[in-house]
Protein backbone atom coordinates (compact mmCIF):
# COMPACT_ATOMS: atom_id res chain seq x y z
CA UNK A 1 0.00 0.00 0.00
CA UNK A 2 2.72 2.67 0.84
CA UNK A 3 4.75 1.62 -2.31
CA UNK A 4 1.02 2.30 -4.26
CA UNK A 5 0.90 5.65 -2.62
CA UNK A 6 4.74 6.62 -3.36
CA UNK A 7 4.10 5.58 -6.84
CA UNK A 8 1.27 7.83 -7.19
CA UNK A 9 3.59 11.04 -5.68
CA UNK A 10 5.93 10.43 -8.04
CA UNK A 11 3.81 10.50 -11.34
CA UNK A 12 1.84 13.96 -9.77
CA UNK A 13 5.18 15.68 -9.61
CA UNK A 14 6.43 14.65 -13.17
CA UNK A 15 2.85 15.84 -14.83
CA UNK A 16 3.44 19.70 -14.11
CA UNK A 17 6.54 19.29 -16.05
CA UNK A 18 5.74 17.24 -18.49
CA UNK A 19 2.53 20.04 -19.22
CA UNK A 20 5.55 22.66 -18.62
CA UNK A 21 7.34 21.33 -21.87
CA UNK A 22 4.56 20.59 -23.88
CA UNK A 23 3.55 24.18 -23.15
CA UNK A 24 6.81 25.74 -24.25
CA UNK A 25 7.08 23.35 -27.28
CA UNK A 26 3.92 24.74 -28.72
CA UNK A 27 4.81 28.31 -28.23
CA UNK A 28 8.04 27.41 -29.49
CA UNK A 29 6.22 26.34 -32.75
CA UNK A 30 4.17 29.10 -32.84
CA UNK A 31 7.02 31.73 -32.60
CA UNK A 32 8.63 29.95 -35.38
CA UNK A 33 5.66 29.87 -37.69
CA UNK A 34 5.12 33.45 -36.93
CA UNK A 35 8.93 34.58 -37.64
CA UNK A 36 9.37 32.32 -40.60
CA UNK A 37 5.78 32.30 -42.19
CA UNK A 38 3.25 35.38 -42.17
CA UNK A 39 4.79 37.76 -39.82
CA UNK A 40 7.96 38.83 -41.52
CA UNK A 41 7.07 37.80 -44.44
CA UNK A 42 4.62 40.56 -45.06
CA UNK A 43 6.46 43.08 -43.08
CA UNK A 44 9.58 42.76 -45.75
CA UNK A 45 6.32 42.60 -48.49
CA UNK A 46 5.32 45.85 -46.63
CA UNK A 47 8.57 47.68 -46.24
CA UNK A 48 9.45 46.45 -50.00
CA UNK A 49 6.07 48.51 -51.04
CA UNK A 50 6.53 51.32 -49.21
CA UNK A 51 10.16 52.05 -51.12
CA UNK A 52 8.20 52.53 -54.28
CA UNK A 53 4.92 54.35 -52.64
CA UNK A 54 5.73 57.94 -53.91
CA UNK A 55 5.94 60.15 -51.09
CA UNK A 56 2.80 62.81 -49.70
CA UNK A 57 3.10 66.82 -50.83
CA UNK A 58 5.45 68.94 -49.18
CA UNK A 59 1.45 70.43 -47.64
CA UNK A 60 -0.40 68.70 -45.19
CA UNK A 61 -2.53 71.88 -44.61
CA UNK A 62 -3.52 75.38 -46.16
CA UNK A 63 -3.10 78.54 -44.25
CA UNK A 64 -5.73 80.95 -43.96
CA UNK A 65 -5.89 83.16 -47.10
CA UNK A 66 -7.69 86.06 -45.55
CA UNK A 67 -4.46 85.73 -42.99
CA UNK A 68 -2.36 84.89 -45.70
CA UNK A 69 -2.02 88.27 -47.62
CA UNK A 70 -0.49 91.29 -45.92
CA UNK A 71 -3.04 93.99 -44.93
CA UNK A 72 -0.76 96.59 -46.07
CA UNK A 73 -0.41 95.08 -49.24
CA UNK A 74 -4.43 95.07 -49.27
CA UNK A 75 -4.75 98.32 -48.81
CA UNK A 76 -2.27 99.38 -51.21
CA UNK A 77 -4.64 97.44 -54.18
CA UNK A 78 -7.76 98.01 -52.44
CA UNK A 79 -7.82 102.19 -51.04
CA UNK A 80 -11.00 102.58 -49.45
CA UNK A 81 -13.49 105.35 -49.49
CA UNK A 82 -12.91 108.44 -47.63
CA UNK A 83 -16.10 108.57 -46.13
CA UNK A 84 -15.59 104.87 -44.54
CA UNK A 85 -16.22 104.42 -40.77
CA UNK A 86 -12.93 102.82 -38.79
CA UNK A 87 -15.05 99.77 -38.86
CA UNK A 88 -16.35 99.65 -41.99
CA UNK A 89 -12.52 99.99 -43.27
CA UNK A 90 -11.57 97.51 -40.88
CA UNK A 91 -14.21 94.91 -41.96
CA UNK A 92 -13.26 96.40 -45.69
CA UNK A 93 -9.56 94.72 -44.62
CA UNK A 94 -10.08 91.65 -43.14
CA UNK A 95 -11.79 89.92 -46.20
CA UNK A 96 -14.89 87.31 -46.53
CA UNK A 97 -13.59 83.77 -46.85
CA UNK A 98 -15.06 81.62 -49.38
CA UNK A 99 -17.82 78.89 -48.34
CA UNK A 100 -15.48 75.56 -48.00
CA UNK A 101 -16.34 71.90 -46.71
CA UNK A 102 -12.61 70.99 -46.62
CA UNK A 103 -9.95 73.61 -45.45
CA UNK A 104 -7.41 71.58 -45.81
CA UNK A 105 -8.13 70.75 -49.23
CA UNK A 106 -9.74 74.25 -50.95
CA UNK A 107 -9.77 77.84 -49.16
CA UNK A 108 -10.41 81.36 -50.62
CA UNK A 109 -11.25 85.15 -49.58
CA UNK A 110 -12.42 88.07 -51.54
CA UNK A 111 -12.29 91.73 -51.01
CA UNK A 112 -14.08 94.44 -52.45
CA UNK A 113 -13.57 98.51 -52.73
CA UNK A 114 -15.84 100.81 -54.17
CA UNK A 115 -14.32 104.76 -54.35
CA UNK A 116 -15.38 107.94 -56.58
CA UNK A 117 -12.06 106.66 -58.84
CA UNK A 118 -13.62 103.17 -59.41
CA UNK A 119 -14.13 99.95 -58.05
CA UNK A 120 -11.28 97.39 -57.24
CA UNK A 121 -12.12 93.54 -56.97
CA UNK A 122 -8.93 91.09 -55.00
CA UNK A 123 -9.49 87.49 -54.33
CA UNK A 124 -6.91 84.27 -53.49
CA UNK A 125 -7.27 80.68 -53.35
CA UNK A 126 -5.65 78.03 -52.21
CA UNK A 127 -5.91 74.39 -53.45
CA UNK A 128 -4.19 71.69 -51.97
CA UNK A 129 -3.79 68.50 -54.64
CA UNK A 130 -3.95 65.04 -53.18
CA UNK A 131 -2.94 62.21 -55.17
CA UNK A 132 -5.20 59.07 -54.36
CA UNK A 133 -2.96 56.47 -56.18
CA UNK A 134 0.27 57.27 -54.90
CA UNK A 135 1.75 53.55 -56.13
CA UNK A 136 1.81 55.25 -60.06
CA UNK A 137 1.55 59.33 -58.76
CA UNK A 138 2.74 61.21 -56.18
CA UNK A 139 1.07 64.66 -54.99
CA UNK A 140 3.36 67.19 -56.72
CA UNK A 141 2.85 65.03 -60.03
CA UNK A 142 -0.86 65.26 -59.80
CA UNK A 143 -0.87 69.11 -58.45
CA UNK A 144 1.58 69.37 -61.94
CA UNK A 145 -1.41 67.56 -64.16
CA UNK A 146 -3.87 70.10 -62.53
CA UNK A 147 -1.70 73.01 -63.58
CA UNK A 148 -0.99 71.91 -66.92
CA UNK A 149 -4.45 71.40 -67.36
CA UNK A 150 -5.62 75.05 -66.98
CA UNK A 151 -2.23 76.39 -68.23
CA UNK A 152 -4.26 74.35 -71.49
CA UNK A 153 -7.70 76.43 -70.68
CA UNK A 154 -6.21 79.58 -70.67
CA UNK A 155 -4.63 78.71 -74.37
CA UNK A 156 -1.27 79.16 -73.54
CA UNK A 157 1.96 77.36 -74.23
CA UNK A 158 3.55 74.88 -71.69
CA UNK A 159 6.32 74.64 -71.35
CA UNK A 160 6.90 77.23 -73.42
CA UNK A 161 8.66 80.20 -71.41
CA UNK A 162 8.00 83.64 -71.84
CA UNK A 163 10.61 86.12 -69.58
CA UNK A 164 9.52 89.41 -71.12
CA UNK A 165 5.93 90.43 -71.46
CA UNK A 166 4.82 91.11 -75.39
CA UNK A 167 2.65 93.32 -76.56
CA UNK A 168 -0.96 92.16 -77.01
CA UNK A 169 -1.05 92.42 -80.50
CA UNK A 170 1.91 89.33 -80.94
CA UNK A 171 0.07 87.09 -78.23
CA UNK A 172 -1.26 84.81 -81.05
CA UNK A 173 1.25 83.36 -83.40
CA UNK A 174 -0.95 83.13 -85.82
CA UNK A 175 -1.39 86.57 -86.65
CA UNK A 176 -0.01 87.76 -89.88
CA UNK A 177 1.44 91.68 -89.48
CA UNK A 178 0.19 94.30 -91.59
CA UNK A 179 1.95 96.23 -94.19
CA UNK A 180 2.27 99.12 -92.06
CA UNK A 181 3.55 97.46 -88.96
CA UNK A 182 7.41 97.19 -90.19
CA UNK A 183 9.42 99.74 -88.60
CA UNK A 184 10.25 102.81 -90.91
CA UNK A 185 13.20 102.88 -92.99
CA UNK A 186 15.79 105.76 -92.61
CA UNK A 187 14.25 107.45 -95.41
CA UNK A 188 10.64 108.34 -93.74
CA UNK A 189 10.20 111.54 -92.09
CA UNK A 190 8.93 111.60 -88.68
CA UNK A 191 5.63 112.40 -87.83
CA UNK A 192 4.61 116.36 -87.81
CA UNK A 193 4.03 117.83 -84.18
CA UNK A 194 0.72 117.94 -83.48
CA UNK A 195 -0.20 115.64 -86.54
CA UNK A 196 -1.66 111.77 -85.90
CA UNK A 197 0.22 109.05 -84.83
CA UNK A 198 2.78 107.71 -87.60
CA UNK A 199 2.18 104.21 -86.63
CA UNK A 200 5.68 103.39 -87.02
CA UNK A 201 7.18 101.88 -83.98
CA UNK A 202 10.16 104.15 -84.25
CA UNK A 203 8.18 107.00 -83.76
CA UNK A 204 7.55 108.30 -80.01
CA UNK A 205 4.61 106.21 -78.05
CA UNK A 206 1.09 107.78 -77.82
CA UNK A 207 0.56 108.69 -74.61
CA UNK A 208 -2.99 108.18 -75.54
CA UNK A 209 -2.50 103.99 -76.62
CA UNK A 210 0.12 102.58 -74.03
CA UNK A 211 1.37 99.32 -74.19
CA UNK A 212 -1.13 96.45 -73.33
CA UNK A 213 1.00 93.36 -72.15
CA UNK A 214 -0.17 90.42 -72.99
CA UNK A 215 -1.26 86.95 -71.62
CA UNK A 216 1.92 84.57 -70.61
CA UNK A 217 3.90 82.03 -68.96
CA UNK A 218 5.94 83.68 -65.67
CA UNK A 219 9.20 82.55 -64.99
CA UNK A 220 10.25 82.65 -61.18
CA UNK A 221 7.60 82.45 -59.40
CA UNK A 222 6.72 79.06 -57.69
CA UNK A 223 7.35 75.93 -59.79
CA UNK A 224 5.32 77.12 -62.59
CA UNK A 225 3.10 80.34 -62.83
CA UNK A 226 1.34 82.04 -65.87
CA UNK A 227 -0.67 85.25 -66.23
CA UNK A 228 -3.67 85.94 -67.55
CA UNK A 229 -4.83 89.81 -68.65
CA UNK A 230 -8.49 90.07 -69.96
CA UNK A 231 -9.50 93.49 -70.82
CA UNK A 232 -13.53 93.64 -70.71
CA UNK A 233 -15.59 95.32 -74.10
CA UNK A 234 -15.75 99.00 -74.52
CA UNK A 235 -19.40 100.16 -73.60
CA UNK A 236 -20.97 103.58 -74.11
CA UNK A 237 -21.45 104.11 -70.57
CA UNK A 238 -19.16 101.93 -68.60
CA UNK A 239 -15.64 101.98 -68.12
CA UNK A 240 -13.67 99.23 -69.27
CA UNK A 241 -12.41 96.56 -66.32
CA UNK A 242 -9.04 95.07 -66.60
CA UNK A 243 -8.67 91.35 -64.44
CA UNK A 244 -5.21 89.84 -63.73
CA UNK A 245 -5.10 86.06 -62.81
CA UNK A 246 -2.14 84.82 -61.92
CA UNK A 247 -1.87 81.12 -61.20
CA UNK A 248 1.38 79.55 -59.52
CA UNK A 249 2.11 75.54 -58.66
CA UNK A 250 4.20 75.19 -55.54
CA UNK A 251 4.66 71.37 -54.29
CA UNK A 252 1.21 70.22 -53.91
CA UNK A 253 -0.59 73.24 -54.09
CA UNK A 254 -1.96 75.66 -56.34
CA UNK A 255 -2.64 79.47 -55.62
CA UNK A 256 -4.95 81.78 -57.74
CA UNK A 257 -4.78 85.71 -57.41
CA UNK A 258 -7.43 87.53 -59.16
CA UNK A 259 -7.48 91.33 -59.27
CA UNK A 260 -9.95 93.66 -61.13
CA UNK A 261 -9.73 97.00 -62.02
CA UNK A 262 -12.39 99.49 -63.62
CA UNK A 263 -12.62 102.87 -63.18
CA UNK A 264 -15.07 104.96 -62.92
CA UNK A 265 -15.01 107.48 -65.96
CA UNK A 266 -16.09 105.52 -69.02
CA UNK A 267 -13.18 105.55 -71.20
CA UNK A 268 -10.84 105.10 -69.16
CA UNK A 269 -8.81 102.03 -69.50
CA UNK A 270 -6.61 100.44 -66.14
CA UNK A 271 -2.84 100.93 -67.05
CA UNK A 272 -2.19 97.03 -67.90
CA UNK A 273 1.37 97.45 -66.61
CA UNK A 274 0.60 98.19 -63.29
CA UNK A 275 -2.19 96.53 -62.98
CA UNK A 276 0.08 92.95 -63.68
CA UNK A 277 2.90 94.45 -61.44
CA UNK A 278 0.32 94.37 -58.18
CA UNK A 279 -0.81 91.20 -58.79
CA UNK A 280 2.46 89.39 -59.68
CA UNK A 281 4.16 91.40 -56.34
CA UNK A 282 1.46 89.76 -54.29
CA UNK A 283 1.64 86.27 -55.86
CA UNK A 284 5.30 86.29 -54.88
CA UNK A 285 4.75 87.15 -51.34
CA UNK A 286 2.44 84.57 -51.33
CA UNK A 287 5.51 82.19 -52.51
CA UNK A 288 7.36 83.15 -49.50
CA UNK A 289 4.78 83.25 -46.77
CA UNK A 290 4.64 79.54 -48.49
CA UNK A 291 8.03 78.85 -48.30
CA UNK A 292 8.59 80.06 -44.88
Amino acid sequence: MDVQRKAVRQVRQVLPGIAMLTALAVAGLTGCSAGNGVGITSDAKAGDSAGTVAQPGKYRSLPSPCKAVDGKRVKAMLPAADGLTDEQREQLYAGAADASYDGDRHVGCRWSAQTPEGTRLLSVAFERVVSYDRATTSDDDKARQVFVRRLTDAHLPFPGVVTSPSPSNAQSPSTTPSPSSPPASPTSSPATPGGGASGSPSGSPSSSAPVELGSRVLEGLGNNAFLEDKLSPAGATAAQSRTVRIVFRTSNVIVTVEYSVQPALPGAVPPSGETQDRARQLAQALVDRFDE
